[in-house]
């Protein structure tokens, strides 16, 4: 399963996804890692939840990226909950391809069962595209 939180910069969405992610570390069987560009929530989240800083991987693009998560399924079969925080500060990249890739990630949640979240900065003036939308919460 893929969630997508689509809401502007300052709205709350980093502070609500570190909550869900230790709220749902409580009562998860299997292991959860926590993505960013930015080591400040490594402190907030509970330490059980794997913390990856992109900025130490180079991930640039959406190949980058989905590359990186393919890694992270690879190499723990145990990966119940992915949690994304800020998708556009971690790769450059259109709302057109993140859509490409959203689908790409839901791919692979389902064929391997695992929970995936995102959260997206978008402006006030910026539409979601259809291919992000069925996804968002």
């Amino acid at each position: 399963m893929i969630q997508v939180f689509c809401a502007r910069r300052g709205s709350g969405k980093t502070k609500r996804l570190i909550e869900l992610a230790n709220h749902q570390q409580l009562e998860a069987k299997g292991d959860s890692v926590y993505i960013d560009d930015d080591s400040r929530p490594m402190l907030q989240l509970n330490r059980s939840i794997r913390f990856v800083d992109t900025m130490e991987y180079e991930v640039r693009d959406c190949n980058d990226f989905y590359g990186m998560i393919c890694g992270i399924i690879s190499s723990n079969y145990d990966i119940e909950n992915i949690y994304v925080d800020g998708l556009f500060n971690i790769i450059n990249c259109t709302m057109k391809e993140s859509a490409q890739l959203i689908k790409r990630i839901a791919n692979l949640t389902d064929r391997f069962g695992i929970n995936v979240y995102i959260n997206i900065n978008i402006n006030a003036s910026e539409e979601v595209p259809e291919g992000i939308k069925q996804y968002v919460a």
